[in-house]
């Protein structure tokens, strides 16, 4: 057994009686100032392990071959019509998906970008059916309807259907025999003097450019359907007109036709007691569009690599001129990767707050072209980088975004001008993560710096005290 006095011989912290010590103001002072320096020392280590740290590293990109990237718009085209508007998807191997429905969703708008009605429905893309070619005459059925006499007539017969075309355009050609003569039978069987339950006209687009436009006339032929009494403004403010869909041959012209005229009582000449229209088979009448603008919005998913999201005006039975076509439009939303909640995005933010400024970086942007001012055919193209980023805390990922660059420019093109994004995924990925901070190292640090200003005051402190001390005795004129 260790004897006490042999245990007391160890002590490194040995004590020096209180009678022997000797207090002084400049010892105070230094005192003082040391807890001062504890305090604020301790502060800045206590910020300094509360405060997050990071690491970034650069990656080949470890996405599989079968994984997709989705990509999430909301663009709006003030000046196309939802009846033709398409979204494509292309890439370099060889991916051509046209017309995408299933997840993209088409609003009619107006040219200030309002919605005027409900969502826009497309319908099912079938092969239209035209007579074969004849080189008997036909004669001409319809009646030529201008601006002044369309006005006139639409309130004169409760079904008026009208072909609008263009004489350059094949598809107007292809259909003209058979409307003529569509026009021809239904005359003779519903004369216009003795029945006037309905007529057929047609409007040539190149000579009535007003009266198209102001009936969104896109895409040539366009067969509108006009009842009497839907030239009234009732929900918001618009006309309920329908535009035809189905075949185009002679029989099947007749056979809509007879449809549209069976609900209409002779002697009153106007729409049965219902109020109702009927309904075409097979989808082939479709309200047309109120106004001439399109929002849509949704997402697609496409392959990673090198591609384009185009939208333009797409038919497989109509013409359009390229030069009456403008592509301009806003884009409220352009984004890559899963939708980011705000609750994530402040998660991010608490790590890198520089982080998510190029998440969606389009969102806002408006791109305006105007045909009237030499400016035919212009393509607009938006030119995107993509680079995905995986933040990760010490126990998990937080979250995987896609930032990516845009640059876009018009380009005059000789075929129709379309809105194009091409996208181009990076090879490389961003990895951040969370550095771990040891509470042990914490702890470490604190007591240096207690320890270490604890030994810097002293030695001050003794410096001091020694000075002072010779200062007394040169005074005192002692040598020493």
């Amino acid at each position: 057994m260790f004897s006490t006095g042999k245990l007391k011989s160890v002590d490194f912290y040995r004590k020096i009686p209180r009678d022997l010590t000797e207090a002084s103001l400049s010892g105070a002072g230094l005192s003082i100032i040391a807890a001062l320096c504890m305090v604020f020392l301790f502060g800045m280590e206590l910020n300094n392990y509360m405060t997050v740290s990071t690491t970034t590293s650069i990656v080949v990109d470890k996405s599989s071959d079968g994984d997709f990237l989705r990509i999430d718009f909301n663009l709006s085209f003030p000046a196309l019509s939802c009846e033709f508007a398409s979204v494509d998807v292309i890439d370099v191997l060889g991916t051509n998906r046209l017309n995408i429905t299933k997840t993209v969703r088409k609003y009619s708008i107006d040219s200030n970008l309002r919605h005027t009605g409900s969502e826009f429905q497309s319908g099912a893309i079938v092969a239209v059916k035209h007579d074969e070619e004849v080189d008997e005459e036909y004669g001409e059925g319809a009646i030529s309807l201008n601006g002044r006499t369309f006005d006139r007539i639409v309130h004169e017969y409760p079904i008026l259907v009208v072909n609008f075309y263009a004489p350059w355009c094949y598809w107007s050609n292809r259909l003209k025999p058979s409307w003529e003569k569509a026009a021809k039978i239904i005359k003779e069987r519903y004369d216009p003097e003795m029945d006037g339950r309905i007529l057929l006209g047609k409007v040539d687009c190149t000579e009535e450019v007003d009266l198209c436009k102001r009936n969104h006339i896109q895409g040539y032929p366009s067969i509108r359907i006009f009842r009497k009494g839907s030239d009234l403004k009732e929900d918001h403010g618009h006309h309920e007109h329908e535009s035809y869909y189905g075949d185009r041959d002679t029989e099947s012209l007749v056979k809509t036709m007879e449809e549209l005229v069976a609900p209409i009582s002779l002697e009153s000449q106007r729409v049965a007691s219902d109020g109702k229209s009927n309904k075409l088979a097979n989808g082939t009448k479709r309200p047309a569009p109120a106004t001439g603008g399109c929002r849509i919005e949704g997402f697609v998913r496409v392959k990673k690599v090198p591609g384009n999201l185009v939208i333009s005006a797409h038919s497989g039975a109509h013409s359009f001129d390229g030069s009456q076509m403008n592509m301009s439009h806003v884009i409220s939303r352009f984004s890559f990767g899963k939708m980011i909640s705000s609750r994530e995005m402040s998660d991010v933010k608490r790590l890198l707050p520089y982080l998510g400024q190029n998440y969606d970086k389009l969102s806002g942007k408006t791109y305006i072209t105007n045909p009237k001012d030499s400016s035919e055919n212009v393509t607009i193209e938006h030119y995107i980088q993509v680079v995905k980023t995986e933040v990760m805390t010490r126990s998990y990922k937080l979250v995987e975004e896609y930032e990516y660059t845009a640059h876009s420019s018009l380009v005059h093109s000789f075929d129709l001008p379309v809105a194009k994004f091409h996208v181009v995924p990076s090879a490389m990925q961003v990895i951040i993560k969370e550095n771990a901070k040891s509470f042990s190292h914490f702890l470490t640090n604190v007591c240096a710096i207690i320890g270490g200003v604890f030994t810097v005051a002293g030695i001050l402190d003794s410096i001091l005290h020694n000075t002072m001390r010779l200062m007394r005795k040169v005074e005192l004129g002692k040598n020493f």
